[in-house]
């Protein structure tokens, strides 16, 4: 009897807060490192001496980071159903690891790609497929904003990557950088890795493998497709601005370290924005803060970025900007939870994941390729990004609508239900677990 309360009743905090600070530092180690990768792609361009490489041939290193973690999402699934949480993610820490060594020795541009693009992607999706799942585990009324303290790890690590990455590469150049950070990613990664623990692990066997199968018939229906539709468009931009405003910043006129610190900022507005998602996520509405997110994200590409010709300009966009344009990353497990049953969160992330290698591959690459020649080259960039969020935005109205009416038919079936858009999962999982 005591096994099944604690299966069937998240604690909704607890032990749960520190699964949030493990994953907060595991993210800050993986992610952080990734989203200052746009610093070292300045330092190839201006020494083209040390690899040669293009613009091109950066953007999809960096682009292939972010799409392997993604196309390697169903695999890190059974890992972790199979071995368990630590198995996976320690797997993926030792990928990494491997990852940032080999770059470290890497002397020409394919070492590059299977090093930094295609190995630390694996080593990422191990660890990021596999923690996302667990914050739906232990947090219900909470669940958004335990995410949100999880994901801002991302700006964290971005911010102390960025200034330290740039630091040390005039210092030490690429090798050693690699090799530091390799050092730190493994110290920091692995004990987080020893704190975590699945909630379902000591549960019903049955029922836990209930929540980790793979049921891609999921993927199609409409609600679901509006959703696979906004993590497409939204991802396609964040892409973009995550690893152009350091090469934008050398557009206008500014230099490595203030590129480096237009960085830092967008990632200290990471740091405040995701947190605040979270937290307005649980008391607004996930759908309602989602597309009212993404719509602002987009609007400022179209208005600020588009508009910034001085270093204050863009600073001001990376602070702005960096605290909405991740919100991706903050609501997409959480609102996968409004879109299906709890039972079906794991398979519908697992497909949401496929279908975002291709905008994480290219997005970056596509970027690059609408610049032109003259005083505004990145202008079709800008628009781009700030389309992509539009887009991203109408699909999230449209689930938003779909809520709705999903909502005013449990009603019907059900007078007593809470109208609380944030709160409606619960009477979702309520109705599962009576059947």
């Amino acid at each position: 009897m005591e096994t099944e309360r604690h299966s069937s009743t998240p604690p909704d905090g607890g032990y749960g807060w520190v699964i949030v600070l493990a994953i907060f530092w595991n993210n800050a180690h993986h992610w952080g490192i990734l989203s200052s990768y746009g610093v070292f792609m300045q330092w190839f361009l201006a020494h083209p001496t040390y690899i040669s490489g293009t613009y091109l041939d950066y953007a999809l290193i960096g682009g292939l980071a972010a799409s392997q973690s993604c196309l390697i999402a169903p695999l890190a699934t059974t890992i972790h159903h199979k071995y368990g949480i630590k198995f996976a993610m320690g797997l993926g820490v030792l990928l990494e690891l491997a990852a940032l060594l080999g770059a470290s020795w890497s002397t020409a541009i394919w070492q590059l790609y299977l090093s930094q693009g295609v190995c630390y992607g694996w080593g990422l999706g191990l660890q990021y497929s596999s923690s996302t799942s667990i914050i739906p585990q232990w947090f219900t009324k909470r669940r958004s904003l335990a995410a949100g303290i999880t994901t801002a790890g991302t700006g964290t690590g971005g911010l102390i990557y960025s200034l330290g990455a740039n630091a040390m590469l005039d210092r030490l150049g690429p090798g050693w950088t690699y090799r530091t950070l390799a050092i730190l990613q493994g110290v920091v990664s692995t004990l987080a890795v020893l704190a975590l623990r699945d909630y379902n692990r000591s549960s019903n066997g049955g029922r836990h493998r209930e929540l980790q199968a793979i049921k891609f018939r999921v993927g199609r229906r409409y609600e679901v497709w509006l959703f696979l539709s906004w993590s497409f468009f939204s991802i396609m931009g964040f892409m973009v601005i995550w690893f152009s405003l350091a090469t934008f910043s050398r557009s206008i006129g500014l230099d490595a370290r203030q590129g480096s610190i237009v960085t830092a900022v967008m990632n200290v507005g990471q740091i405040i924005g995701r947190p605040a998602v979270g937290y307005y996520s649980d008391a607004l509405g996930r759908i309602n803060i989602a597309t009212a997110a993404t719509f602002v994200s987009g609007v400022l590409c179209l208005s600020l970025w588009v508009c910034a010709k001085s270093y204050a300009a863009i600073l001001s966009f990376a602070l702005f900007g960096g605290s909405l344009f991740g919100t991706f990353w903050t609501v997409m497990a959480p609102l996968s939870a409004e879109v299906v049953e709890l039972k079906e969160v794991r398979s519908c992330l697992t497909i949401m994941w496929l279908v975002c290698v291709l905008p994480a591959t290219f997005g970056e690459a596509i970027g690059l390729e609408l610049r032109t020649e003259g005083n505004r080259p990145y202008l079709r960039t800008q628009l781009f990004t700030g389309f992509m969020y539009i887009g991203a935005a109408l699909c999230a109205a449209l689930l938003r609508i779909w809520k709705t009416r999903s909502n005013s038919k449990a009603r019907e079936a059900n007078p007593s239900g809470d109208d609380d858009d944030g709160y409606f999962v619960i009477h979702k999982i309520k109705l599962w677990k009576r059947v």
